[in-house]
């Protein structure tokens, strides 16, 4: 009886449990907590399933490679990528996916990479990313090519007043009455020092260099006593002409490439020019009121020089017996001039109702028909110097006070490029095809990008930028001070110091070579190829090396 009470016993417990492990929880929580699992596990096999699916369809795609309207084994259009270099797999991977896959394949820059001699033991399984391999060694190969520096520098005690430029030739005039001329293509040169005329060099004290001019042929310097001597810059020493004006030397200009001087003192003009047997003589004078800004135009066949004063724009030519007014309107002063062959632009500063109509121009005219072609500009402020003559036919460059570089394009009358470049005002620029030089008041000389408008490079020097001059390969920057007698700039003084800080600089940068002494090396070739942003740029952006004789083929 007790063995089959307990038998029962046991039959309803065991019965009881299997209830209740068969029942459902009644909590809300649990429940909730339970939709949830079952949500998630059917969310992970549906996403699962169409990864799995895009993988494959990826697969089909990769296999079969469009070519147009063909689809072609991936094998044979690898084999076709193999012929394209660098670039043009850049452009191809834009093209689809399938051909991004293709161009971005490890065997292409596998084979890329030892074609340039990078790794030329290797195997394909050696790197993960060939295309990131050929990047570090490209990179790793490049030689950072530097530019050298040198610093013109006369004598201690001498205050710069004037510098000019052309070729390889750089004129130099100080306050001591000497003129030095440097040949940069031979530094040895004996032509380097200038003999003054007999009158100026036995003046005690010797009067100022007061505007210094040059070309590839001739040199020309005049002084504050109205003395103007020219010398050749194949021989040098003595003057080969020199004649005297009866007040001070306001303005001298000389032409780029023919023996043409044009020079004014006071409202007197006057413009020499050299025969076929090389004797100087006068071919026209004449009478302009106030000062004169000029600049000569044409060649030494038919001379032809512009000219400002005040208010006027004139034409001075020797067949004529007056200069012929170009440009002239009362209370509208010229406050800039420049000429090519063909044209001559000039900066007028308006005053009362004439600046709601825009502000301040740049009028441009033709020098054959002497009528205008374009007027540009749109500024409050001041124009303070045009560049028309050095820079492409068809761009014009001008600096402002209102701190602005811009960039003109004269075929239709728009706007290029307007730079917020110097906070002291624009003193000098030059522009060709792509980029910008600019000096300004405060010392500073910028290097510009036209087409991006971005600041490639900067040097400072003391004392405002007067004169920027380059080439395909060098380029030649002047700071003149504005002071020519401070206090400590006599040679007596023991004060060096003083003598560098107020004597004025010139600089030529070089950099078409590789200078190897780090005295020579500017602060801006210092940095490497991996920084984008800073100070010290690489200078390869301002010049570009590949166009230079001799340069490496890595470059």
């Amino acid at each position: 009886m007790a063995e089959n009470e307990l038998a029962a016993f046991r039959e309803r417990w065991k019965q009881e449990l299997t209830g209740k492990k068969d029942e459902k929880p009644t909590s809300p929580l649990l429940d909730r907590i339970q939709e949830e699992r079952t949500r998630r596990k059917r969310h992970y096999h549906s996403m699962t399933n169409e990864l799995v699916d895009q993988l494959i369809q990826d697969l089909n795609e990769v296999n079969d490679i469009p070519f147009f309207d063909i689809e072609l084994p991936y094998e044979l259009a690898l084999k076709i990528f193999q012929y394209l270099s660098c670039t043009e797999l850049g452009r191809c991977a834009q093209v689809s996916k399938a051909w991004r896959v293709l161009a971005e394949d490890s065997v292409l820059w596998f084979r890329m990479c030892t074609r340039e001699g990078f790794h030329e033991d290797a195997s394909v399984s050696d790197s993960p990313c060939w295309k990131s391999t050929l990047r570090d060694c490209r990179n790793s190969a490049k030689t950072n090519r530097v530019g050298s520096i040198s610093q013109l520098q006369f004598e201690l005690g001498k205050v710069l007043c004037d510098v000019s430029s052309c070729d390889s030739f750089v004129l130099a005039g100080y306050t001591s009455g000497d003129v030095r001329l440097w040949d940069t293509l031979h530094w040895d040169s004996a032509a380097s020092y200038l003999k003054a005329n007999s009158l100026s060099a036995n003046t005690e004290p010797r009067p100022h260099v007061s505007h210094v001019q040059v070309n590839g042929t001739v040199a020309a310097a005049a002084y504050e006593d109205g003395c103007v001597d020219l010398w050749s810059t194949e021989t040098g020493g003595q003057p080969i002409h020199h004649y005297q004006s009866p007040g001070r030397i306001q303005a001298l200009a000389l032409s780029p490439d023919s023996p043409v001087l044009l020079s004014a003192a006071g409202s007197d003009v006057r413009l020499d020019r050299a025969d076929d047997c090389g004797y100087w003589r006068t071919a026209c004078q004449a009478q302009l009121p106030n000062g004169v800004i000029l600049v000569p135009g044409r060649g030494q066949q038919c001379p032809l020089a512009a000219l400002t004063a005040g208010e006027a724009v004139y034409l001075l030519d020797p067949r004529e017996e007056e200069p012929r007014t170009l440009h002239s309107v009362y209370g509208h002063p010229v406050t800039c001039l420049d000429a090519s062959y063909s044209q001559v632009a000039f900066g007028v500063k308006r005053t009362g109702w004439a600046m709601h109509d825009g502000g301040n121009k740049i009028h441009v005219y033709s020098l054959e028909t002497s009528k205008p072609t374009v007027c540009v500009g749109n500024s409050p402020g001041d124009f303070t110097c045009i560049n028309l003559r050095d820079g492409p036919p068809h761009l014009l460059v001008c600096g402002n006070k209102d701190r602005r570089v811009r960039v003109f394009d004269l075929r239709t009358g728009s706007s290029v490029a307007s730079l917020y470049a110097h906070h002291l005002g624009v003193t000098s620029v030059q522009a060709d095809d792509w980029k910008i030089v600019s000096g300004g008041g405060e010392g500073l000389v910028c290097v510009w990008e036209m087409r991006m408008g971005a600041k490639l490079w900067e040097m400072h020097n003391r004392h405002p930028v007067r004169h920027v001059r380059f080439d395909t390969s060098t380029l030649v920057t002047a700071n003149i001070p504005d002071d020519k007698s401070p206090r400590g700039a006599c040679i007596t003084d023991d004060d060096l110091t003083a003598h560098r800080r107020h004597r004025g600089v010139i600089c030529h940068y070089d950099f078409s070579e590789d200078a190897l002494s780090q005295d020579h090396i500017l602060p801006i070739c210092r940095s490497d190829y991996t920084e984008s942003h800073g100070y010290n740029y690489n200078i390869g952006l301002a010049v570009p090396y590949d166009r230079l004789s001799g340069s490496h083929s890595s470059h």
